[in-house]
């Protein structure tokens, strides 16, 4: 992998870890365009810490007051937000990696993705804040996130729509799903290091992989900045007419063979 690859890869997961589209998604697709199939595991490891990095600075004051109040309202909202996640993939981990590798359900997935979208932003409007975020908001909002087990379904796309399901305000709706993100893209990342402690591990040279990184950090950071601006004036719809085009041309490339 060349560095100008590593660099366009961190581009794409920044930007789609934290806009509504799939990362994983996005990352499938890169991959296969530049040939980086067999550099997978790894590639994508280095890419979730670069994210992970991006949310822990952004959202450093609330892992503070994590620290300092571990069995704080915060504290619990994450753990039971990430229960659905965990106990899905412990579950089914096996069956959805297979899928991932195959690729097969993408354009179907980035379909549904679209559709949740613009049904969520036709929601009325709530006004709940992050203050007023009940357990049982949290556990709906992680139910969605435990969805985007799927390698196109968009994690962030889905628990916004949750959290605007659940009468969250649009702002609030994009920054509990940021924030909700971390436990998850942690506990991804340490998964995906044991799994390469006990296997093959792909060669990818220092320079490409600190690339991939940084790029990843940067864009993720700056996604999370703007995704939370937009959210108060702007409509999720334009993101639902994005994933619709790419899933229906993914869908055209497979049946004609090209992809």
């Amino acid at each position: 992998m060349s560095k100008l690859e590593a660099f366009v890869l961190g581009i794409i997961q920044g930007l789609t870890e934290f806009l509504p589209i799939s990362s994983t998604g996005h990352l499938y697709l890169g991959r296969h365009l530049f040939n980086l199939d067999e550099a997978g595991l790894f590639l994508d490891t280095m890419l979730h810490v670069g994210t992970l990095l991006a949310v822990l600075v952004i959202y450093k004051e609330e892992l503070i007051q994590i620290i300092k109040k571990p069995f704080g309202k915060l504290s619990l909202l994450l753990v039971v937000g990430t229960v659905p996640a965990v106990a899905v993939g412990l579950l089914f981990n096996d069956v959805f990696e297979s899928i991932s590798k195959t690729g097969v359900t993408i354009g179907w997935e980035f379909l549904f993705t679209g559709l949740i979208l613009w049904i969520a932003d036709g929601a009325r409007k709530g006004a709940k804040k992050l203050d007023n975020i009940s357990y049982g908001d949290a556990l709906f909002i992680g139910s969605f996130q435990a969805a985007a087990i799927f390698p196109a379904v968009s994690r962030s796309g889905l628990t916004i729509a949750a959290g605007l399901f659940r009468k969250l305000d649009r702002e609030t709706a994009a920054y509990f799903s940021f924030l909700l993100s971390i436990p998850v893209i942690a506990g991804g990342i340490v998964l995906q290091f044991a799994e390469m402690a006990s296997g093959h591990v792909e060669a990818i040279s220092l320079g490409s992989m600190l690339v991939a990184t940084l790029t990843s950090a940067l864009f993720g950071y700056a996604a999370v900045v703007w995704m939370i601006k937009f959210l108060q004036k702007r409509s999720l719809k334009i993101f639902a007419v994005y994933v619709w085009i790419l899933g229906f041309t993914v869908l055209a490339l497979q049946l004609t063979g090209i992809f």
